[in-house]
């Protein structure tokens, strides 16, 4: 099946968990702010309909996988629509979750990017370049390379990551940190 969402192939228990999601009479809202009370909202919303919370859980994760997806590839109401009713979902939710999806859809680009941007910030950075003096292989005897030393902050630790670049890697490297400027001076 083709989805505007994902080029990938899913699995059969998504396209089931879907299919699933036409039980459910009511509108499951859902706004969580963390974790945890969302799995509590999970357990209560499963004891309510007589189910348990395992299922629902693993339901859930197959229907995330659409606005997350919807998110990156910055699709439609429309497309989002489609992808439900080919993934199964009866036509009536399917409108109802793309007519939200279309009202929410700021909001949620902007959570969407401040989580992107927060994951893993840069704190430092050190660097040295070098040339290849003596190797076995003739060939890379006067290469220039990079070597770099970024201190990322993981959420209240941090980590050294290093990474050792050729010239051509560095430039493209560099490239892509433009990109990434200008991309968060749009945003700001």
């Amino acid at each position: 099946m083709q989805l505007h969402f994902t080029k990938d192939v899913l699995p059969d228990t998504v396209s089931t968990d879907f299919q699933n999601l036409n039980k459910f009479n009511e509108q499951f809202l859902l706004e969580p702010k963390e974790t945890e009370k969302f799995m509590q909202q999970l357990s209560e919303f499963a004891g309510e309909h007589g189910m348990s919370a395992g299922p629902l859980r693993n339901l859930m994760k197959s229907v995330l996988l659409v606005p997350q997806g919807a998110l990156k590839k910055n699709l439609t109401a429309e497309q989002i629509k489609e992808d439900l009713v080919t993934l199964g979902v009866n036509e009536d939710k399917a409108a109802h979750f793309s007519q939200q999806w279309g009202e929410h859809y700021a909001a949620l680009s902007r959570l969407a990017v401040g989580q992107t941007l927060m994951v893993n910030q840069l704190v430092d950075m050190e660097w040295k370049f070098g040339v290849t003096v003596g190797t076995s292989e003739v060939q890379k005897v006067g290469n220039i390379f990079l070597q770099l030393k970024l201190v990322v902050r993981k959420g209240t630790s941090t980590e050294n990551v290093y990474m050792e670049l050729t010239l051509p890697q560095f430039y493209n490297f560099l490239h892509e940190m433009e990109r990434a400027k200008a991309s968060m001076e749009c945003f700001s």
